[in-house]
């Protein structure tokens, strides 16, 4: 008989591919996932996953190269974000059709916040593109969306691991993918030759993102450097003990930590290895039960 799950899925850009290959270990282990809460790149894979559609998406992000994503940035000038995401979802949407989130086969909700009335915003119905459009708004980044009255963003702000938002059913096993934990990268993890070729084109690519960045916001050229790492890492240790409280306080059965050394945020040229990292990270922890 198969053991149900209630799976929640972090936050964490990149790192968010690792959801992939914890959810093909769950259900290769047999395990019946029935409801799944996610923020930000969970939010994503999670609705996806919901949909029933992740392998298509799987094969769509495992095949990207630095063009294809280059095309895919839609840059704002509007200073509330770099980026207006459009691009991105109008893609997965090519893939992957939107629908009610209250018509998936499987209960989802996905994690905002509301800047403007400092608030928490949960999204258990409407359309499913939607509210993952407004759960991966990373501030500075995405551009917010605009709803009712409501400024969202990421729902990593206030909730990236969000225990408290995952449906619950008596007897089931309560499941967390944690992508941005402290943890060491496995040994096994290393660059190969051929995804260092591929690093150097990719990073060829950020190099001019970046001074795209520097050519539009800022003034000074000493700003340049580190603008996305800055935006990465300043929330990080806040986003960690968020995390553990979350933890604490809703005791998941299972843990499924995967460090957040592991690639950078925008490292998405890493998908096929971030992807077997979910899984050797679901194994260590599945074994043990």
């Amino acid at each position: 008989m198969k053991k149900n799950v209630a799976l929640v899925l972090s936050g964490g850009a990149a790192r968010g591919m690792a959801h992939i290959g914890a959810i093909e270990e769950l259900e290769e282990r047999g395990y019946n996932i029935t409801s799944v809460a996610g923020t930000s790149m969970g939010a994503l894979v999670g609705g996806i996953y919901a949909l029933g559609k992740l392998p298509e998406f799987k094969k769509w992000i495992t095949s990207l190269e630095r063009h294809d994503m280059f095309r895919m940035v839609d840059f704002s000038f509007k200073g509330n974000g770099l980026i207006k995401g459009e691009k991105v979802l109008t893609k997965i949407q090519e893939i992957v059709p939107d629908a009610l989130i209250e018509d998936l086969p499987i209960d989802f909700s996905a994690t905002a916040v509301d800047l403007k009335h400092r608030e928490e915003v949960v999204f258990t119905k409407g359309s499913l593109f939607n509210a993952i459009r407004a759960s991966i708004a990373i501030p500075s980044v995405f551009t917010p969306i605009t709803n009712n009255d409501k400024v969202l963003v990421d729902g990593g702000v206030m909730n990236n691991l969000p225990i408290s938002n995952v449906k619950r059913n008596e007897g089931d096993l309560l499941v967390a993918v944690h992508v941005n934990a402290a943890t060491p990268v496995p040994k096994y993890f290393h660059e190969q030759e051929d995804r260092e070729e591929k690093k150097s084109t990719y990073k060829k690519w950020l190099n001019e993102f970046y001074d795209f960045i520097h050519k539009n916001h800022s003034k000074e050229k000493e700003e340049r450097f580190g603008f996305l790492s800055l935006i990465d890492q300043a929330p990080a240790t806040a986003m960690l003990t968020q995390v553990d409280h979350s933890i604490e306080k809703g005791k998941p059965d299972v843990v499924i930590s995967v460090s957040r050394d592991a690639s950078g945020n925008y490292d998405f040229y890493k998908a096929k290895e971030l992807i077997e990292l979910g899984r050797y990270s679901a194994k260590l922890v599945l074994d043990k039960i």
